[in-house]
């Protein structure tokens, strides 16, 4: 008896005392749960975005500097003027000008003569047949000359002729010998005597000669004879040569090369005339005019932005981390710290495969497009850039507070009869304020804490800490 009500007694002091420590944890519970922050795990869309910032810019500027001194003497445009490629935006005076552009107006002239002559003209190929025939005839004659060398100087009908003269010159000697032994006795101032005796001097003469013509023209040529002979030929097949190529060149036409080089001379020509004038490279609007007429300008003087602006781009810089979810023609909203109340969309045009560094973050950069602007946007402006690079529908969601980082794993900690419990989740696709989960012991409906103590043991009630 005694010993049943010892168990009695023991069994109510214990029924007692859980009774006190079950109020105890749950009125501490409800006092550690009134300071937590919960929300419901929910189904619904998610739009998967990376953010950036960038500044509007056109799709094509240039500024426009004069490459020459001279005075403003045309300005033909105002900020705000659309114009087309090729417009003329501002001339210089020509007097103004250095002397070299002034004559290059005459230079010009003559050059597109030049290359007109060049195209039509039959002259160069008429002069270039001629100065070949020309040449083959030379050159005909050289080794003609030349292979008379190999033989004796003259025919046998020339030999023949030789030795005849040489035979009728001997003969005129020996009878004016004949005649001067008649009258060699007459005085020395006897005119008989004279006339003979000049004969005879010039018979013999021309039996000197004679018999040097025979002598040359039976002996053969000497080396230097040939060697002249040669370098006649050599001379002469080089000048061929020269006109066949000559003629090779032109006689189809004009020579293409020579064709480039006199449009180069022209080009170089209007290049510098074109220093003295400022066109629009391309069609846009005018947006600066930096200068009056009158104004002494310099190279480098800068009177006149232009910019394309029918398309108005934004250049983002994207993390390494980023980049591969991003592809052209991917749907783009922006907003402006300039333009409250508005959002404007776009696409991405063009996504860099090359990275810069900087500061140790590797970035790369993306350009977007933007459509259906107003007057509002303006380049320049600083857009805040979301790019929209997954739409996905009737996913859980979990808000991107709750996600913790535990021993390296993704958790959220579900409220659990009171009791924060951390449980692992692999997320997906992320917007700024949810996630999607992929996997994990979760549900629609469960409720996660926001803001778990870091200090607090999952499934720890208070009163056994």
């Amino acid at each position: 008896m005694k010993r049943r009500t010892i168990i009695i007694f023991l069994v109510i002091a214990l029924a007692i005392a859980g009774f006190f420590g079950y109020r105890a944890w749950r009125t501490a519970q409800a006092q550690a749960n009134s300071t937590f922050q919960t929300e419901k795990i929910t189904r619904g869309n998610l739009t998967a975005i990376v953010g950036a910032t960038g500044t509007v810019r056109a799709n094509q500027t240039a500024v426009m500097t004069w490459q020459t001194t001279g005075q403003i003497g045309e300005i033909n445009v105002a900020a705000g003027e659309q114009v087309s490629t090729g417009d003329v935006l501002g001339r210089l005076s020509l007097s103004s000008l250095p002397q070299a552009l002034i004559l290059a107006e005459a230079d010009l002239v003559a050059a597109r003569r030049a290359l007109e002559n060049l195209q039509q003209s039959g002259l160069a190929r008429a002069q270039a047949q001629l100065a070949l025939s020309q040449a083959e005839d030379e050159l005909d004659t050289a080794l003609s000359k030349r292979t008379s060398k190999d033989y004796s100087r003259a025919s046998e009908l020339t030999l023949e002729e030789a030795r005849t003269r040489l035979s009728l010159a001997e003969d005129e000697v020996a009878r004016y010998e004949d005649l001067y032994d008649q009258v060699k006795n007459f005085s020395s101032d006897n005119t008989t005597r004279l006339n003979i005796y000049s004969a005879l001097l010039n018979a013999r003469r021309q039996l000197e000669l004679a018999q040097a013509n025979l002598r040359y023209l039976e002996g053969g040529p000497n080396p230097l004879e040939v060697e002249q002979a040669d370098a006649t030929v050599a001379l002469a097949q080089a000048k061929y040569d020269d006109a066949l190529r000559e003629w090779d060149r032109i006689k189809d036409g004009p020579d293409p090369d020579d064709v480039r080089a006199a449009e180069a001379r022209i080009a170089a020509i209007e290049a510098s005339l074109a220093m003295s004038t400022l066109t629009a490279p391309f069609t846009g609007t005018i947006t600066e005019v930096n200068s009056k007429i009158g104004d002494q300008v310099t190279p480098g003087t800068n009177s006149f932005r232009l910019d394309d602006l029918s398309r108005l781009l934004v250049d983002v810089q994207v993390p390494e981390a980023d980049i591969n979810r991003l592809e052209v023609g991917q749907p783009v909203v922006m907003s402006f710290d300039a333009i409250l109340g508005k959002e404007y969309n776009g696409k991405i045009v063009e996504v860099g495969r090359v990275g810069a560094t900087v500061t140790g973050i590797v970035n790369f950069k993306v350009t977007i497009e933007l459509s259906g602007i107003d007057s509002d946007v303006l380049s320049g402006m600083t857009a805040a850039v979301n790019i929209v690079i997954n739409q996905l529908e009737d996913v859980l969601l979990v808000p991107n507070r709750a996600v913790r980082l535990k021993d390296g794993q993704r958790v959220v900690y579900l409220l659990k009869l009171g009791v924060p419990t951390a449980v692992p989740i692999e997320l997906g696709a992320q917007s700024d304020l949810t996630s999607e989960i992929v996997s994990g012991d979760v549900k629609e409906g469960d409720t996660v804490v926001l803001n778990p103590p870091t200090q607090f043991e999952a499934g720890q009630p208070p009163f056994m800490r």
